[in-house]
């Protein structure tokens, strides 16, 4: 009777063990999804948007569905994968009418300096490090929370609903992250009661808001012998600090959200673009496994569950989202 009676308690050991490893163990796709993406294996990593190489992966069109203000519009993204031996790289172009890197850009009417309205043109990609519960089937959906009762979309959070969930979210932005030739690399976690489970990868990145201390004014202008960067975007590490504003005229304009140099784990992914012919083209890069904990693995031999949103000229709430999507490794 005690030799069964210990022999029940391994079992059940055992299985608590094997159930606990598993929730933190890099996620195959469970279930695929309506579309599959195949990364083709190439020998040379493409350089740029425009690299022929790009002409060895099969295009596949993902279609968005618009919430908020885009509710009731729909968007597609055609989308192209390819991997080396140690990288990944995507490849998405979209129909885009309007170059949208406002971000709130400071303008000098004269007398005073004001904000210009406007926002930025975004594409975010969404995988699971940890199992997240219920992505395989609905997307994004579970991870952004609105609470009981609310209606305005704002003042919902982003995250996952318990510590044993992780997502890995690669977020290219026109404004904030593309001058300085990167994507933004996050993470999502669990929700706590104060604030939302998006975090920022180790390292540096993000922008700085240029202002004065009393946001009155830009603090900052582009230094001596410094260009702008992409679509006129000040770089923070192109700027100095402004001694004479008598120097502006009626009309100047300079950047609100200046692009930081990325370092360290947050500077994980490379980004290339091109607006031209009224669209966008967007490449991102990045090592296959980077080593770090607040990045996905991906394993060649596995396929991925991911989700994608679309952001045009507008903030989190109002964007298209994708349908979920599974990654295959050709090889």
């Amino acid at each position: 009777m005690q030799t069964y009676f210990n022999s029940r308690i391994l079992i059940i050991t055992c299985l608590l063990v094997i159930t606990s490893v598993m929730l933190f163990v890099p996620p195959e796709a469970d279930s695929e999804s309506k579309q599959m993406l195949k990364a083709a294996k190439v020998k040379a990593a493409p350089s740029a948007v425009d690299d022929p190489i790009w002409a060895d992966a099969k295009a596949m069109i993902v279609s968005f569905e618009g919430k908020e203000k885009f509710a009731g519009q729909k968007a597609s993204v055609t989308t192209r994968a390819v991997y080396t031996d140690d990288h990944i790289f995507f490849l998405f172009k979209w129909k885009d009418p309007t170059l949208s890197v406002t971000k709130g850009a400071w303008r000098y009417d004269g007398q005073k300096w004001d904000h210009q309205s406007g926002n930025e043109d975004r594409i975010s990609l969404l995988f699971e490090i940890n199992r997240i519960n219920n992505f395989a089937t609905k997307g994004c959906a579970v991870v952004c929370h609105i609470p009981e009762g609310e209606t305005n979309a704002k003042n919902g959070k982003f995250g996952t609903t318990s510590a044993a969930e992780k997502g890995d979210l690669w977020h290219w932005k026109a404004a904030r992250s593309d001058p300085a030739g990167y994507a933004d690399d996050t993470y999502l976690t669990q929700i706590s009661a104060e604030k939302g489970g998006r975090k920022n990868d180790a390292g540096k990145g993000g922008d700085t808001k240029n202002m004065t201390e009393d946001k009155s004014k830009p603090r900052f202008m582009t230094a001596p012998g410094k260009m702008p960067g992409k679509n006129g975007v000040l770089l923070t590490a192109h700027s100095v600090e402004i001694t004479d504003y008598a120097a502006f005229k009626t009309g100047d304009t300079l950047t609100y959200r200046m692009p930081n140099t990325h370092a360290g784990s947050r500077a994980d992914i490379k980004a290339d673009s091109r607006y031209a012919d009224g669209g966008w083209t967007v490449m991102l890069a990045r090592r296959l496994d980077t080593g770090n904990d607040d990045d996905v693995a991906f394993n060649p031999r596995k396929k991925y569950n991911f989700a994608m949103a679309l952001f045009d000229d507008s903030g989190d709430e109002d964007s298209y989202d994708s349908e979920v999507l599974t990654l295959q490794f050709e090889r």
